[in-house]
């Protein structure tokens, strides 16, 4: 790591620490959009490219926020060791 990459991680340190926090948080529950849609919603037509199944979408939700709480504590960890 060069010196602007250490000030770039320092400079954002609390706020990767407050953004795993949230994630982490947000892995809880149970997911968004998991409900059937009834009424003139149901009869909508569906987004293009998106999978009509709802169970697949919250693994991809939960994967992508699982490689960001990754790269935050590997750009946290270096700085925890050298600091620390």
């Amino acid at each position: 790591m060069n010196r602007r990459e250490i000030e770039n991680i320092l400079k954002s340190y609390h706020w990767m620490i407050n953004s795993i926090k949230i994630l982490r948080e947000s892995l809880e529950d149970a997911g968004e959009g998991l409900t059937a849609q009834y009424g003139i919603e149901a009869s909508q037509p569906k987004p293009l490219g998106l999978t009509g199944d709802p169970i697949y979408r919250e693994a991809l939700r939960r994967d992508k926020r699982r490689m960001v709480i990754y790269k935050y504590e590997n750009k946290i960890s270096v700085i925890q060791i050298v600091f620390i």
